[in-house]
């Protein structure tokens, strides 16, 4: 079994699943391998937001420093999952940590790179924005559900 390239990498990862080979060339052009080990933060609330991440092994926390209760773990995100968004929207700065759990690899992707390919092919910007749409969408809706969960049950103790 040959090595893997970032094309490979990224045509394997279900956030990319069907997208037209012409786009995963362009999109595998800002990438690269990265690792992290448990314990390890990815990007750090008000730390410069210059990438995103595909999750290929492992787990993340998302996380949010709360007073007098210190980190709160928001979500857990593992193998095919996206990290990171704020790379998008100025002022580019991580609104969340973001922790490995335990060993994580994942294919880092260039801010800067992705948002000037869009530019270029507004077809393929048009296409890499649903399916980040989709995820903020879902990650909304899990919020969500979880404020629910917290707050729907405070009245029933009793």
């Amino acid at each position: 079994m040959g090595k893997k390239t970032i094309d490979d990498l990224i045509a394997a990862h279900p956030f990319f699943a069907g997208i037209d080979e012409r786009y995963l060339q362009l999109i595998s052009g800002c990438g690269s391998n990265v690792r992290f080990d448990a314990g390890q933060y990815l990007c750090r609330e008000g730390e410069q937001a210059d990438r995103f991440f595909a999750i290929r092994h492992g787990k993340v926390a998302i996380e949010v420093y709360a007073p007098q209760r210190g980190e709160v773990t928001l979500v857990t995100l593992s193998e095919g999952e996206i990290v990171g968004w704020s790379w998008l929207f100025p002022p580019y700065r991580w609104r969340l940590d973001a922790r490995a759990i335990d060993v994580v690899r994942a294919t880092a992707f260039d801010g800067a790179c992705i948002r000037g390919k869009c530019d270029q092919d507004p077809a393929m910007g048009y296409t890499l924005m649903r399916r980040l749409a989709q995820v903020v969408s879902e990650r909304l809706e899990a919020a969500r559900l979880q404020l629910l969960d917290v707050y729907g049950n405070a009245g029933n103790d009793g």
